[in-house]
This record gives C-alpha cells, structure tokens and sequence, in this order.
C-alpha cells in the first residue's frame, strides 16, 4: 500500500523512503503553502464576523487538524479544495463546546495557540494529539496562560493532553520570555484578546510574527515596538481575505538541495519572505550560496519575492546567535548544507530544537554517524565538519523535517540513503516525493514486501 505521498506503507504503518543523488536540479516549483500563516488563517477566521476567504491553504495533516478542530465548535468551514477554505465566521463568543476531545495529530502549533485561544472560552476542553505530540513540552505556554487567570491542567512533566477549564476571567500581563518562540507568543496574545486590560509580550529575540500581521489584518489593533507586542482585549475580529504563500519552511529543502549540488539551478515562485523567518536565507548567504528575491511584493500583508538559487561552493561559519529563532524550523535542511561545506560549521543557542518533533539535534547527530559526516553535538547545538557524505540508514524518528533533509543529502552522498519513518512528510509537504522528482531529486519507497 501507497501513502498519499508515495511512499511504502509496512505492515505497523510506517512509510520508509530511499533516496539517492547524482542529479542536477532544474526548474520551476512551487512549494506548498505556508503551515503557520494557514493555521492562523483558520483561528482567526473562525473568530471574525463575516465570511473568510482563504487562498493557497497549506492541505496537509497539521493544518487539517486545526481545520477540523474548529468545525468540532461548530464553525462551518468549506473546503480545502485545490487550496481554498471559505469562513463562516461566528465572531469572539460563537464557539460551542465539542462534544469530544479535539484531536491535533502531531501539529504542536495547533495545540500551543489553541490553548490560548480556548483559555477564555465558557465550556472546558481537551487538547489531545499522537504519540510524538504527547512527548513535547507544554509547560511554557501553561505557565504565562496560568498568570492570566487561566486554569490548564497537563499530564506529567507538563506534557499532553491539556485540559483547559472554562468560566474563567482572564486578565493582560506583561509577559516576559524566557526563550524565544513564536508559539508561546501567540499563545499569549490570543489569549490577550478575551483578557482585561492589556496584554503585553517582551521577546528576548525576535520571532516570527504572522499572528501580529494577521491580527491587523482582521482588523484587531495591534501595537508592536521593538522587541515589545501589546494589545488590548475585549475589540473584535473583521473578515477579510488570506492569501497564503508557498512556506519558506518547504522552500528551505529546495534551497539547500540546488546549492550543494553542482550545476543546478531552481526557481522557487511566490515564498513568504517574511524578515522574522528569513534565517534560512542569510545563513545561506553567509555561508557563500547564491540565491537571488526576485519581484518582491507584497501579498495579504506578508512579503513574498520567487527565489533564484544556483548551486555554490559553501563555507562554514558561526552561525549568528540572532539568526537563530529565524531559522528555527529550517535547521534540519542547514545542518545538510553545513555537511556539504568547506570547514566547520557551529550552532549554538538553538536549544528550542531539543523540544520538536523529535530532538532534532540528537537525530541529526544519529543520521550523521550513520553516514560519516564529522560533528560534535553541544547543549543547545552542534559543530559539524564538512566533507564526504556517504550512504546508510537514517531513522528520522516520525519527524517530517529530518526525513526531508536527509533526502536532500542523497545528493552528495556516495551511495543511497534509505530513511525510515517518513509517515508525517505530509504533514507539512503534501506532494514533497512528486515535487523533488519535478526537480530532479530521486526519492522512492523501499520494497518492503508489504
């Protein structure tokens, strides 16, 4: 049996991918869309008064679970349907409880801004997800949401599922982060819509800012200053329309694929460039890649450009502290790209990559001496010594970003690599083995016999 992206299904469900080099990459794609604007654009659009409509909805597994969890609280929602999502929205106060627990899959995001969000609501609730979700730290966003006023109970370690308890008043905060990230931010401001007074987040860096720019796109004032977010609660969301773009976290694969492999040359069309997520880009830049933004505009308040990359000698570097929670998400396909460059490569301060979907320093660390590469793993990120990559066998441990970057290092490797544990590549790039193949990347299911 065949996943819905190609790969082989085994007998316990798990998908196993081979993947192997030796191509040049030529073309013209366009990377799914962006997974934390459309999960957004299903919160907010929920909230609104008035119809949403969404455009280039990211159709994969995480974003769907945000979709399906809102039409459990009765929001009627049409589609996706070749990426478009109609809204109906039921304002701040129309959600109604579900009559079960709200299923999240393996999307983090979901359950992180979702606790917010549903902190306020008058019916209680359970947040669950799969087995991989149940293992990620909750605490962080537990914590801030509990100084409002909200009453969240985990289970051990502050871990899933959450159970949030409704009827109770929250109240703004000045909250400031301990560690930089996105999710816990937003959770904090979506909260911060139903709260009194005004909420108010202090990042130690800065992060991506999609709920900022959503906000003010449905209309909900928003003052942002510096490292400083505040709003007030208690206004109302408008409708309006979102146009998604193709997720720079999807792109990143392509970007690094066609700048370590010889020749090549890729057009990535319409990718967010949003500055709090363009990491991937400066990391790159810096370590010598050729990427050009081409006609930069910008699209339903976020700034797009189509990339240009053409294939570079790249060179190790000490990756700047403050490009770090830039490029969060992108460190997987980085850390390939540190693998194919000339010298030595340092991370640190990354110490968020411990608590994703797998500890992504630890399993890169693993597919490393798998396959040869030189590296030393600190506390909070690695040191890794370009060089010959050879061929072996990764275990990406479910997590959809080490099966990408280990596909895309089959192109510098002596010999295949075959990667176990592909299953949730679609729930962030739907598609990913048909797109790779467009461009010239091999990536086919391992004859399992089952």
């Amino acid at each position: 049996m065949l996943d819905n992206d190609g790969g082989k299904v085994t007998h316990d469900g798990r998908i196993d991918y081979i993947a192997s080099g030796g191509a040049v990459l030529r073309g013209e794609l366009r990377v799914p869309g962006d997974k934390s604007i459309s999960h957004r654009s299903i919160m907010l659009g929920s909230l609104a008064e008035g119809t949403t409509e969404v455009s280039g909805f990211l159709e994969g597994e995480d974003s769907l679970a945000t979709l399906a969890a809102f039409r459990a609280m009765g929001v009627r929602i049409e589609g996706p349907e070749q990426g478009r999502v109609r809204i109906e929205g039921v304002g701040m106060h129309g959600l109604r409880a579900p009559a079960a627990a709200l299923y999240l899959g393996n999307s983090g995001t979901s359950m992180r801004l979702l606790a917010g969000l549903l902190s306020a609501q008058r019916f209680d609730v359970c947040l669950s997800g799969d087995e991989s979700l149940t293992r990620r730290p909750m605490a962080r966003v537990a914590d801030p949401l509990r100084q409002m006023g909200a009453q969240i109970e985990t289970a051990a370690n502050g871990r899933p599922p959450l159970w949030l308890r409704g009827g109770h008043a929250l109240h703004g905060i000045e909250y400031h982060m301990p560690v930089a990230s996105a999710q816990v931010k937003s959770a904090v401001l979506l909260a911060g819509l139903y709260a009194a007074g005004t909420t108010r987040v202090i990042e130690p860096a800065p992060t991506r800012d999609h709920t900022e720019r959503m906000l003010s796109g449905f209309g909900y004032p928003v003052l942002r200053d510096g490292a400083r977010v505040e709003l007030v609660g208690g206004q109302s969301l408008r409708a309006t329309r979102v146009d998604v773009p193709a997720d720079i976290s999807s792109a990143a694969f392509f970007l690094v694929a066609a700048a370590i492999t010889p020749g090549s040359e890729l057009l990535l069309k319409n990718v967010g460039v949003n500055p709090t997520r363009t990491g991937v880009i400066n990391i790159l830049r810096a370590m010598g890649a050729s990427i050009e933004l081409l006609d930069p505009r910008e699209s339903g308040g976020e700034p797009v450009a189509d990339l240009r990359v053409r294939a570079a000698p790249l060179r190790g570097i000490e990756i700047p502290l403050e490009q770090v929670p830039l490029a969060i998400d992108e460190f997987p396909a980085l850390f390939i790209a540190a693998a194919c460059a000339e010298g030595e490569t340092v991370l640190r301060g990354a110490e968020e990559l411990r608590g994703k979907e797998s500890d992504r320093i630890d399993a890169m660390a693993r597919g490393f001496e798998a396959l040869g590469v030189r590296h030393e793993t600190l506390p909070d990120g690695i040191r890794i010594r370009g060089g010959a990559i050879g061929g072996g066998t990764i275990d990406s441990r479910g997590d959809h970003r080490i099966a990408m970057a280990f596909a895309v290092a089959s192109l510098r490797a002596s010999a295949p690599i075959e990667i176990l544990d592909c299953a949730n590549v679609a729930t962030s790039f739907p598609g990913f083995r048909e797109l790779a193949a467009a461009a010239g990347l091999t990536v086919t299911h391992k004859a399992t016999g089952a």
